[in-house]
């Protein structure tokens, strides 16, 4: 037993194709999305960087109040000491020791102290940690490597300054950040100071960022959230115009082809009324002749001949309504002989039926236009003398027909009673036919009510693209063209001087019965 192909795998870009409505849909929101990501990215980075400065602003603000605090605090201790290491020698071991207990006692707060460290590195004041006491100390680092003690010396011989280190909190023990404020006793070669931790600062900082960061991402969020409602929006908006115009669309489809079907009927309609009063009449009256001619032969009646005469003339009637009906249906002169003999023929049957005068003018089209061109400027023509016939009353019909570089045109006017108010021929089915025609072949139609001194009347001006034109750019069309223009030729139709045209919209076609 034979397997059957295997089917191939289907590849991962017809997985992930995307309809046309969902191309559409990314079309409208991905600007969207990418101009509220510029925007959150910009935002973000220009809310940080404020309020890193704000922060930053902060944060030296604290630290100089520290500083200035610090320096208070070792003016004011210098300036009690002052009646004692002013009055002292070099050698007073007496003041030294004075001194060293009154530094002991000066302690604030839950972690300040003094201290004090000879010009050697030896600790001589300690009180929160006294096991440091009468060591030296002169190589002693901090966690990030910074000589500590080395520091104090040489701020110390320098006068007095600010030193920024690590030292363990006498309360835990663990290393915290500290900036200690240190002056000189010189004659005694002390380095004498104080220090303060900054910890709370930076942990204030700290959380001033980290609020700054919680803010950011709550923008983040609230723009995240405005812009998926406007996503929402926006294809809520998309699927309703779109349900909406599907339903208009099918509505217009529904009526198009109800009106499609009314012309097939109306058309058989015609034809079959032709059929049954005229070549059915006819073909009746040749049957009853030739019984009427066979009896007669029969009988030896000489006037059979006569009898056959008249059914052979009724026969030629009929021969000639079927060419008739079959010119309307399809014009084998338009296939034969082209649009303008076509149109040409068309005008002058209408004259010799309606007795109406017309006029037809043209230039040689040579075949340059598309056959369902023809077809449409044949029908429009077809149309629109129906209309004049039945509807105009008109008295005198103009039709003129002519190529040129952008395309084509078509001209036919009569001086009828014009067109009927807006609101009643908003409905006819002949004008929308027309229009539907020329939207097909992608031209325009214009239809104008003019009035003049003689009366009032019609004008139906139709073009054709140039795209509807063989070789439309050719260099035998520009001979051609010069060829028509030294031909003397007919004035096209134009609306007449002073006329009121009122211009139908291109889906607004005029009533009419047809």
């Amino acid at each position: 037993m034979t397997r059957p192909p295997a089917r191939p795998a289907p590849r991962l870009s017809d997985r992930f194709a995307l309809s046309y409505g969902q191309k559409l849909f990314l079309l409208a929101t991905l600007p969207l999305i990418l101009a509220v990501a510029a925007i959150s990215l910009l935002v973000a980075a220009q809310s940080r960087a404020l309020a890193e400065r704000e922060i930053a602003a902060l944060e030296r603000q604290m630290i100089a109040a520290k500083k200035a605090e610090l320096r208070n605090y070792v003016d004011q201790a210098r300036n009690g000491l002052n009646r004692i290491y002013g009055m002292a020698g070099p050698e007073d071991a007496l003041a030294q020791e004075h001194v060293k207990q009154i530094l002991s006692a000066m302690i604030y707060g839950d972690e300040g102290f003094f201290f004090v460290y000879d010009y050697d590195g030896t600790n001589l004041v300690s009180p929160r940690q006294t096991g440091m006491i009468g060591q030296n100390w002169l190589e002693l680092t901090d966690g990030n490597g910074v000589p500590v003690v080395r520091d104090f010396i040489d701020t110390a011989r320098e006068g007095t300054g600010y030193v920024t280190h690590l030292w363990p909190k006498p309360s835990t023990g663990e290393e915290a950040l500290m900036v200690s404020y240190v002056t000189a006793l010189h004659s005694w070669k002390w380095a004498m100071g104080t220090g303060v931790f900054i910890d709370d600062v930076l942990a204030t900082t700290a959380a001033a960022r980290a609020d700054v960061e919680a803010r950011v991402q709550r923008t983040f969020l609230h723009i995240g959230g405005i812009t998926a409602g406007a996503l929402v929006l926006v294809f809520a908006s998309g699927l309703l115009i779109n349900i909406r115009e599907r339903r208009l669309a099918d509505a217009k489809l529904k009526a198009l082809t109800q009106r499609v079907f009314d012309a097939q009927e109306e058309e058989r309609g015609r034809v079959a009324r032709e059929l049954h009063d005229g070549i059915s009449q006819l073909l009746v009256a040749v049957r009853y002749a030739l019984d009427s001619a066979r009896r007669r032969l029969d009988a030896g009646d000489a006037r059979a001949g006569e009898t056959l005469d008249r059914g052979m003339s009724s026969l030629s009637e009929a021969i000639q309504e079927v060419r008739r009906i079959s010119r309307d249906l399809r014009p084998g002169v338009l296939d034969d002989l082209g649009l303008g003999p076509a149109l040409k023929s068309l005008v002058e049957d209408f004259g010799a039926r309606t007795g109406v005068a017309v006029e037809f003018s043209t230039v040689v089209f040579r075949n340059r236009l598309h056959d369902d061109a023809k077809i449409a400027l044949y029908r429009i023509a077809q149309e629109a003398l129906t209309n004049i016939e039945r509807h105009a009353g008109a008295s005198h019909v103009a039709m003129d027909l002519r190529g040129h570089r952008s395309g084509a045109t078509l001209k036919i006017s009569d001086d009828g009673c014009g067109l009927p108010p807006a609101a009643d021929h908003a409905k006819g089915m002949g004008l929308r036919n027309m229009q539907e025609r020329v939207e097909q072949m992608g031209g325009t139609l214009r239809i104008f009510t003019t009035r003049s001194g003689t009366g009032t009347g019609t004008l139906i001006e139709v073009t054709v693209p140039p795209s509807k034109v063989i070789d439309a750019n050719s260099d035998d069309l520009d001979a051609q063209d010069k060829a028509q223009d030294r031909r003397p030729l007919r004035t096209p139709l134009a609306t007449p001087p002073g006329a009121a045209a009122r211009a139908l919209p291109p889906r607004s076609p005029g009533k009419d019965s047809s």
